[in-house]
């Protein structure tokens, strides 16, 4: 899937690719490439719990109907809104299964030249600029948070089984949980979003790589493709955006340090924006 469209000076070029890779037969990652309404999410239906698809499907689609905001601040609202919506939703389906129905977010919102990179999850958003990768998001991962710690070091968190469990998801509790990263694009930029099926088989320096020097859709293509040759042992979700623009590249945004969104409980149906 590819697309363009001018978002105040910038141009946004887009790609995406999703597969259910080597070894599952269903894939329950999904995700949204709307660069008209300046939403980009992939979303990965948690592993190993009933209605992995369902979940991320329900992220997605919730996300799509932000519509067309007025500023980055409505944009922000929009998203907060639906992710409780989703969440609620999700809730609501696990309770009358008697399971955990969750999923993984990583979303990519832009108004002009703002952007913001929201996360739950092990689902990623890296950025790349000039010829330098960057990951924005933090894994909510078992083995990550005992690594920050002290308790594990890489070799050990590389090799400890529960490595990979989630430690935050959308659906999992009352109150979802993300963290946040915010600031401004430069012209150039390009951002990746993908699932744990890529990162699982692809080291940065092959996401650089590929997205770098490669129109969006061929990365994305270039990326599967090289995830498959490596066994693909998951469902496998990249997005790709590469942004431009006509005038100036804009001025380099003071770094931004990571902070962590409690999300008010708001009921499933109220209002929309």
């Amino acid at each position: 899937m590819t697309g363009t469209l001018p978002i105040d000076l910038l141009q946004i070029e887009c790609g995406s690719l999703s597969h259910p890779g080597k070894v599952r037969s269903e894939n329950e990652d999904c995700c949204l490439v709307a660069p008209e309404i300046g939403v980009f999410a992939v979303a990965d239906g948690m592993g190993g719990h009933e209605d992995g698809a369902l979940a991320s499907s329900t992220v997605v689609g919730a996300l799509a109907s932000i519509g067309a905001a007025v500023s980055a601040a409505d944009l922000m609202a929009r998203f907060e809104d639906r992710i409780l919506r989703a969440n609620a939703v999700l809730r609501s389906a696990g309770l009358a299964r008697s399971c955990v129905v969750g999923s993984t977010a990583a979303v990519l919102l832009i108004f002009g030249r703002d952007f913001a990179c929201l996360w739950s999850g092990d689902s990623r958003v890296y950025r790349i600029r000039g010829e330098a990768i960057e990951q924005l998001t933090r894994d909510h991962t078992e083995g990550r948070d005992l690594f920050e710690r002290g308790i594990l070091s890489a070799a050990e968190m590389a090799a400890w089984p529960r490595r990979h469990v989630l430690t935050r998801a959308v659906g999992v509790r009352d109150r979802p949980e993300m963290d946040l990263e915010q600031g401004q694009v430069m012209t150039g930029d390009i951002f990746v979003l993908c699932s744990d099926g890529l990162t699982g088989h692809v080291e940065d320096r092959d996401i650089l790589l590929a997205a770098g020097t490669s129109a969006p859709q061929w990365a994305c293509a270039a990326l599967v493709d090289l995830t498959l040759e490596r066994g693909a042992s998951d469902n496998v979700t990249v997005v790709v955006i590469r942004c431009s623009d006509h005038g100036e590249p804009a001025g380099r945004p003071a770094a931004a340090s990571p902070a962590t969104v409690m999300l008010p409980v708001r009921p499933a149906g109220g209002g929309a924006s």
